[in-house]
């Protein structure tokens, strides 16, 4: 199976709310993982969406997030593809749809078989997933590994989408990579 490219990869951020985070185990942590693959994804090209679950009752995406995002989806079902649209902001041509943010158990999770469902192959981002509770995020993870989904680290997606280490944008998400 190929490694991921930036000419197959979507980076989608679900439901990372500033009211949010703060409710989830680690949320420091996994917004500051976030933060630093979003932030590849823009230098390498790679298109960042991200959705907001009920943004009027948990607020906006985190501040830290929003210059990296092309675009925010507001959705009230908790699979993001059953949200008349958003379908159409995906691309066939960009199969590949990392899959970052809160909770790993409920919208993560949800979207993720979603985009099985539309014949798009959903890859979880393990370190830039959150759940209030560590025994919910594992129960996302292995429910992943039942449905056949890749699980990758930040740190393995940015250095994939690199490809080699003479890139010319290799320090910078070098820089990225050891800042957190």
């Amino acid at each position: 199976m190929p490694c991921l490219a930036v000419s197959d990869s979507l980076l989608l951020v679900v439901d990372m709310q500033a009211r949010l985070l703060p409710a989830i185990r680690d949320g420091q942590h996994v917004l500051a993982r976030a933060q630093s693959l979003a932030q590849a994804a823009c230098l390498l090209g790679v298109p960042v969406l991200a959705t907001e679950h009920c943004a009027d009752k948990i607020g906006a995406t985190a501040p830290q997030l929003l210059p990296f995002i092309q675009h925010v989806v507001h959705k009230t079902h908790f699979d993001a593809t059953r949200e008349p649209g958003f379908a159409a902001r995906l691309s066939k041509t960009r199969p590949k749809v990392l899959l970052i943010g809160t909770e790993a158990h409920v919208c993560v999770l949800q979207t993720a078989i979603g985009l099985l469902r539309l014949g798009l192959r959903p890859i979880l981002v393990a370190d830039c997933l959150g759940s209030r509770r560590q025994s919910d995020l594992q129960a996302a993870l292995d429910r992943a590994a039942h449905y056949q989904m890749e699980v990758v680290t930040s740190e393995m997606a940015m250095f994939e989408w690199l490809e080699i280490g003479d890139s010319e944008h290799f320090k910078a998400v070098l820089a990225l990579i050891k800042s957190h």
